[in-house]
């Protein structure tokens, strides 16, 4: 899997699933991080920093390490950006949007978050609703090509799912992205208000749909990688998402319930699992860092290892083979919006 293959240093991986953007401190805890990153790094793919920082504990743990140029601020500096394998400018997210802000309180930071963060001890700390220095789409443009001028890696952009995605794809294929990342409706979060967790958004099958016709229409596809996400958790899931256009996909809440799957029984019944992993959970200190790493590695494999079944199935030698006309669907709506064979007609004959 090749992402920003248009890119000087493209990102090359040995699957087509990644770990999804969860940050240190606004979700999830360091421990959790180096779990995951270590997990992605067994099974040859990459994870993701989230609107948080490099942290050397992360870094150390990623074989590919995706950096998230976040509305917070805090992977902004070339102190940082150096140190990653990607760069992903965070202009939204599924659950979220980015329309609003959002604060963490000084007393719900500890040391080594403030110390990462850059926070003086009685500091809050804002994520924004738009990127700091970046009021129009000029701004967007001129921020990826400076970048892309400035790292030799890949350089994207991570929107949501909205009906105005084709607007948005407009401004991304004007500043030369090398991937964009698309969160539809269904994404996680460990902090959006629920109207906008449930309620605001287009769904990822949608806005996926919409991005790589948009991009074919438009001559792009070759040179700009697309990123699917949102409530994808299952081998199925990863492979139809391939077919309708996503050079790869990213994992999120799955990746976090396979990574504490077989350690339940230190917090329930008295807690539940996630307060083993979230940043202020009551139990992150129990977590075994290699068992959940080995955890995460062994579901990225055996998701990989159906995969490959699956396309040997379809007759392929490449899960990059996959395409449209492999699906059909029940829902005529859904063929004719995705281009895809309804499943009651009978498939033409080949010459």
């Amino acid at each position: 899997t090749v992402v920003g293959p248009a890119a000087k240093k493209p990102l090359v991986l040995d699957i087509p699933v990644m770990i999804t953007a969860m940050s240190y401190g606004g979700s999830l805890s360091l421990r959790m991080k180096t779990a995951l990153a270590k997990g992605a790094a067994m099974a040859g793919t990459a994870t993701n920093t989230g609107e948080s920082t490099v942290t050397d504990e992360e870094r150390n743990a990623a074989k590919y390490l995706v950096g998230q140029y976040n509305r917070g601020g805090w992977l902004t500096s070339a102190e940082h950006l150096r140190r990653v394998d990607a760069i992903e400018v965070q202009l939204g997210q599924g659950a979220w949007g980015g329309a609003v802000e959002s604060t963490i309180e000084a007393n719900e930071t500890d040391e080594h978050l403030r110390k990462a963060w850059h926070l003086k001890e009685n500091q809050d700390a804002t994520i924004h609703a738009l990127m700091p220095g970046v009021q129009s789409s000029r701004d967007i443009v001129e921020l990826v090509r400076n970048l892309k001028k400035t790292y030799e890696v890949p350089v994207g952009i991570k929107i949501a799912g909205s009906d105005y995605i084709e607007y948005d794809l407009e401004v991304a294929s004007e500043a030369g992205v090398d991937f964009i990342t698309i969160d539809g409706s269904e994404g996680g979060t460990a902090g959006a208000p629920v109207t906008l967790e449930d309620d605001v958004g287009l769904p990822t099958l949608y806005s996926l749909v919409r991005a790589v016709d948009w991009l074919r229409e438009n001559g792009i596809p070759d040179r700009c990688s697309v990123i699917a996400t949102g409530g994808l958790s299952t081998p199925g899931h990863f492979l139809k998402a391939l077919a309708l256009g996503a050079t790869a996909v990213t994992i999120g809440s799955i990746a976090v319930m396979a990574a504490l799957h077989d350690q339940l029984e230190k917090t329930v019944p008295q807690a539940t699992a996630l307060q083993l992993a979230l940043y202020d959970g009551v139990n992150v200190d129990k977590l075994d860092v290699d068992r959940a790493a080995q955890s995460v590695a062994n579901f990225l494999k055996s998701c990989a290892a159906e995969m490959k079944l699956a396309a040997q199935a379809l007759g392929k030698n490449s899960l990059t083979e996959l395409c449209r006309d492999d699906l059909v669907t029940v829902d005529r709506d859904l063929a004719e919006f995705a281009k895809i064979r309804y499943a009651g007609s009978p498939r033409p004959r080949r010459n």
